[in-house]
């Protein structure tokens, strides 16, 4: 009798602890927050260089939020594979469609040449070369010295103005500390119209470089500057004789003569 009581008040307490843990449950436990869902991109499986060609060991996907898309990015191994890479980018780092070369764009200098501009290599030095600072990415304006076919004086024009530096001697990336190069050819990012003039100031005279703040993208308004400029004496014009209408000599009408034979006799008559 005793031992039913016991297993009677047993089960009912167990009940009751099974109906409050139940209660416990439904009411205080946290709700479970659902993990976010992912996208996979196509990123650098290790640091990449400016015009390094894609190769399947340089790449792998990586996770990305899917509420947070990046644009013009891959999720495709091969769609990104023998592609030329423009900019450097870091391990891990999504690769996006401006970062890399048109498609059979080819290699080298050519995939950093935008459609519809052209490269353009100068001779320069030490000097006209601004010390080995002309680097790749730098912008600069060119200057000309020439002989003006109308005057001997001679005069600096600028003929370019805020040009890309694409390339020191063969070198498309900076130096990562600064430091100069001296070279003795820099190739420029130019149009064909800008081409033409920097062809024909070489042709002309003597080229100089002159370097631009990076963020400096303000055109000016060219004024030539002539040697006699400098010194502050303006070159007088060729001057030219001109004679008073009366000290002007008329020539005299031009006379005639008639011949006339006569027999064996010749006689000439002047008019």
């Amino acid at each position: 009798m005793i031992a039913r009581r016991f297993i009677s008040a047993l089960f009912i307490a167990l009940l009751f602890s099974g109906v409050f843990t139940y209660w416990l449950s439904k009411n205080f436990a946290k709700p479970r927050v659902a993990a976010p869902a992912k996208q996979q991109y196509v990123a650098a499986a290790n640091p990449l260089e400016a015009g390094e060609t894609l190769k399947a060991a340089n790449l792998r996907l990586v996770d990305w939020p899917i509420s947070s898309p990046l644009a013009g990015t891959f999720v495709k191994l091969e769609d990104v594979t023998g592609r030329v890479m423009l900019y450097p980018i870091a391990a891990g780092e999504p690769i996006q469609e401006r970062q890399l070369s048109a498609p059979g764009a080819g290699t080298g200098l050519t995939v950093k040449i935008p459609e519809g501009m052209r490269a353009l290599s100068l001779r320069t030095d030490q000097i006209v070369g601004v010390a080995g600072f002309l680097l790749p990415g730098t912008h600069v304006d060119v200057l000309v010295t020439f002989k003006n076919p109308g005057s001997s004086d001679p005069i600096t024009a600028m003929v370019l103005q805020d040009v890309e530096v694409l390339a020191a001697g063969q070198k498309t990336q900076p130096d990562p500390d600064g430091k100069p190069s001296t070279v003795d050819v820099v190739t420029l990012l130019v149009n064909p119209n800008d081409a033409e003039k920097a062809v024909l100031a070489t042709a002309q005279g003597t080229v100089h470089f002159v370097l631009r703040n990076g963020s400096d993208r303000e055109r000016v308004v060219d004024r030539p500057v002539q040697l006699s400029q400098l010194s502050g004496v303006v070159s007088a014009p060729a001057r030219v004789t001109t004679l008073p209408s009366s000290a002007v000599a008329v020539p005299a009408p031009r006379g005639y003569a008639v011949q006339t034979i006569s027999g064996t006799k010749q006689t000439v008559d002047s008019f």
